[in-house]
């Protein structure tokens, strides 16, 4: 049975009036929304806040639910108007000056991915494109920032993160190609640099 369709049955039981199965899609997807919450909303007691009031709003729109579309997909575009509405609310855009933790953990992952050769300048050298990339991210506006997330940090396909962000597949990918090559323009003196050196 595929994630999909466990998703759809728990939906399905929440429906029909079981609350103990909307806490399992709670603790499945809890930690996934917070990390994408993390890159609207900085604090991380606004983010708990934000998201319990995505999974309040998801919770009440269940019975309307018609699983036209992943659970996830649907629930990440409730977060994501949530947080919105929130920065609204609270006076504020989107903070763009700390890298929170879920990016250092990210950044850990990352760097199990990029090659070693276990010395100081190269465990640097990989630190610094990882923050630089962190960085990069950070200072996409946010339709950016949310395709790129969506799709490189929570592994959505382009339809999923076209109907999470509610914008055609195409733009998605327009969005996603200019996240991207804003990246790869910040890391360019990085990799120049690197490949200058002589080791």
């Amino acid at each position: 049975m595929s994630d999909r369709e466990v998703d759809q049955q728990l939906v399905e039981r929440v429906q029909k009036g079981d609350k103990r199965a909307f806490d399992l899609l709670v603790s499945k997807y809890q930690r996934k929304l917070s990390r994408l919450l993390s890159r609207f909303v900085r604090d991380q007691d606004e983010i708990d806040d934000v998201a319990q009031e995505a999974f309040i709003k998801a919770y009440r729109a269940l019975p309307s639910f018609r699983g036209e579309s992943a659970f996830y997909t649907w629930l990440y575009r409730i977060a994501i108007n949530t947080a919105k509405n929130y920065l609204v609310s609270a006076g504020r855009r989107v903070s763009t000056s700390s890298v929170t933790e879920i990016d250092e953990d990210e950044s850990l992952d990352m760097a199990e991915q990029v090659p070693d050769l276990n010395t100081p300048e190269t465990d640097l050298a990989n630190r610094q494109i990882i923050s630089t990339v962190n960085e990069a991210v950070e200072r996409l506006p946010e339709e950016l920032r949310t395709a790129i997330t969506l799709r490189e940090m929570e592994g959505l396909s382009y339809e999923e993160i076209a109907e999470a962000m509610g914008c055609p597949i195409g733009t998605v990918r327009s969005r996603i190609f200019r996240a991207r090559e804003a990246i790869a323009n910040d890391l360019k003196p990085l990799i120049e640099q690197k490949q200058n050196r002589r080791w």
